[in-house]
């Protein structure tokens, strides 16, 4: 069992599961809460997760996508990240760590310092994963998520961003 990354964009063939599912949850989860169900996953071009400014990414084991995730540019300091995603029967596995620990790398790799996010007030282990992982709820954690709406989250990646950019110097003088 070897897991790998794979950077594509959402229009690679490989990455129809993630959006598939991805869909079915936010559907099965919010409805029409925010519109016409399915709407989110149309929301953006696949070209805003393209590099220089984005990224789409999926955790593969055995050629499948096992979970995954993208970046767009939000400013030009920061990225949000979005479609963070783990496959139903593969959650609590500590693959959504994985994915969001290699999409701030590649974050910080394409000059990032900031990264954001928002989240769905129905999705309690996704808030939970990014409180877990240095993220700041930019909402008022002690009422009751429904009332936000959407749950905003940063984190500073500056630190990642210079280090990295260290090594580079480093490499280069070598």
């Amino acid at each position: 069992m070897t897991d790998s990354f794979l950077y594509t964009t959402p229009v690679d063939p490989r990455a129809a599961p993630l959006i598939e599912a991805l869909t079915w949850e936010y559907t099965t989860r919010y409805g029409d809460y925010f519109g016409e169900p399915g709407e989110e996953m149309r929301r953006y071009p696949a070209e805003l997760f393209a590099p220089p400014h984005g990224n789409f990414l999926l955790l593969t084991r055995n050629g499948a996508a096992i979970a995954g995730g993208a970046f767009k540019r939000y400013d030009e300091q920061t990225a949000e990240l979005k479609r963070v995603w783990t496959h139903i029967d593969l959650r609590r596995q500590g693959l959504a760590r994985k994915v969001l620990a290699e999409l701030e790398l590649q974050a910080a790799r394409q000059g990032y310092n900031r990264l954001y996010l928002t989240t769905g007030f129905r999705q309690p282990e996704a808030a939970g994963l990014y409180l877990n992982n240095g993220y700041t709820a930019l909402f008022d954690t002690s009422v009751d998520p429904e009332v936000h709406g959407t749950l905003p989250f940063e984190k500073d990646i500056s630190t990642l961003t210079l280090e990295l950019g260290s090594h580079l110097l480093e490499r280069k003088a070598s």
